[in-house]
């Protein structure tokens, strides 16, 4: 078996170099509500603002930048949901080499054509990155071009590890930060670059609950496949960690964290609402571990925003679904008298309380209601938790049999 290449400061320092004009030094911004719930100085690391739209230029411009003559005329083939995939495209592009990206079967479809707009072939394969990868892997051995891995390679590694260095430039005096976490390259490379130069900084990963391979490979000592995932947030949603990674994470990472969907919802419109920042699921991975538990890390903190390529109609949704998560979506059934006047009464009695009705349906045929009974299947917006609790006393007191 081979040694597993091992990622050092001084790489992530040459990387730096190669990436100057290439990639962005991301904006810093400090986040006064998140910073008042955490009792203490918490910032945004803005990597959602990089070119594509996240982290992921930085690994995959070193990587191809680092190619044979012979190699770059073979072109490059690369596996991604997205965000690695615009990634490889764009420097694929910039260094005038050929690419194909395989991507998993119900991609984004920004994230799609954004990679054909940035110049590379697209291939729909298999459910997960997993599987597209194997199909990737398939591809450049029949034709020759070189696999860009998402994550298990130095210099990939490396590439995202230029992360660590901005983020302890920009904000001197952190103790914390979280990054999100997939197949493992982003903070292997911020962890291995922030503990090289304050190893009392803590780094920690987040993962999504649906799917977190790095838990069980911790415990196990070494990268352990998961069987099946489920998350919506598919920039993380790595069945197994890369094993350059790996090493990098057991040796510099000082935890690793789950979030759930509710949480990442919660966060993602959080991040819209009060930092007017667009992320995808997988970019607020950080920010939903820090609203689960703000009190949890020391400040100042930081927490990475890993990127921004969201589906409009995924963001709908999530915006619904983070909603009902903060306490701002109400759905209840109401009986109400058959009788003229009686679903006006109710919507009168909602308005009074300041709720603002998104959706009616009357249910009138049903062996649980009486013959002078109504059920009313009412949707509404609130203020939050504590209005859409003065909501419910108010409706029972007022004599209406409610039911959430």
């Amino acid at each position: 078996m081979s040694e597993v290449p091992i990622v050092r400061l001084a790489d992530i320092e040459a990387a730096r170099e190669v990436l100057a004009g290439v990639a962005v030094r991301t904006p810093m911004e400090e986040s006064r509500w998140l910073s008042q719930l955490a009792g203490g100085s918490v910032s945004l690391k803005c990597e959602n603002l990089q070119r594509t739209g996240s982290f992921k230029i930085r690994g995959a411009y070193l990587r191809i930048s680092r190619l044979s003559e012979e190699e770059r005329a073979r072109g490059v083939v690369a596996a991604s949901a997205g965000n690695h995939a615009q990634g490889v495209a764009l420097a694929a592009s910039l260094l005038g080499i050929r690419s194909t990206v395989f991507m998993p079967e119900g991609a984004p479809i920004p994230k799609e054509k954004a990679t054909r707009a940035y110049g590379a072939d697209v291939v729909f394969h298999g459910k997960y990155i997993d599987q597209a990868l194997v199909a990737a892997r398939k591809f450049a051995d029949e034709t020759g071009a070189v696999l860009i891995h998402p994550f298990d390679h130095e210099d990939i590694v490396a590439g995202q590890g230029t992360t660590g260095l901005e983020v302890l430039e920009q904000v001197p005096d952190v103790r914390t930060v979280l990054v999100p976490t997939g197949g493992g390259g982003l903070i292997a490379g911020m962890a291995v670059a922030i503990k090289a130069l304050r190893p009392d900084v803590r780094v920690i990963g987040v993962q999504a609950e649906g799917a977190a391979a790095l838990p069980a490979s911790l415990l196990a000592g070494e990268p352990v496949p998961l069987e099946q995932m489920s998350t919506m947030a598919d920039g993380i949603a790595v069945g197994c960690p890369g094993e350059v990674p790996f090493a990098a994470i057991r040796g510099a990472v000082d935890e690793v964290l789950t979030v759930s969907e509710e949480s990442l919802s919660r966060a993602l419109l959080s991040l819209l609402e009060r930092a007017k920042m667009v992320v995808e699921p997988a970019g607020a991975a950080a920010v939903a571990a820090m609203l689960d538990d703000p009190k949890r890390f020391e400040t100042p903190a930081v927490a990475v925003l890993s990127g921004g390529n969201i589906d409009p109609l995924l963001l709908g949704k999530v915006i619904r679904h983070g909603m009902a998560s903060a306490g701002r979506y109400l759905n209840l059934q109401v009986l109400i008298p058959d009788a003229p006047g009686g679903l006006a009464t109710l919507l009168t009695e909602l308005a009074e309380l300041q709720a603002n009705v998104l959706e009616v349906v009357h249910e009138r045929i049903s062996p649980t209601l009486l013959l002078d009974e109504v059920e009313v299947q009412v949707q509404l917006e609130t203020r939050g938790p504590d209005h859409a609790s003065t909501l419910l006393t108010r409706l029972r007191e007022r004599g209406y049999t409610v039911h959430e």
